[in-house]
């Protein structure tokens, strides 16, 4: 396959493609702060935390039989 490079774009493609990873690179981090002041969210990472620690996990070969 033929890899496109950087000095063959036109300015308005790069523009494009640094336009969507900064605005994914923005969402993703948006959501990081809403999921992480929510109280019940945070509640919900010390409870998996714990049950992995004390050994309450499911291996995705066990529920999907794979």
């Amino acid at each position: 396959s033929m890899e496109t490079k950087v000095k063959d774009l036109t300015v308005v493609e790069l523009q494009s493609l640094i336009s969507d990873a900064v605005r994914g690179a923005i969402e993703d981090l948006i959501e990081d702060i809403l999921a992480l002041s929510s109280d019940e969210y945070l509640r919900s990472i010390e409870e998996a935390r714990s049950d992995y620690k004390e050994g309450n996990v499911n291996y995705l070969e066990e529920l999907y039989d794979v």
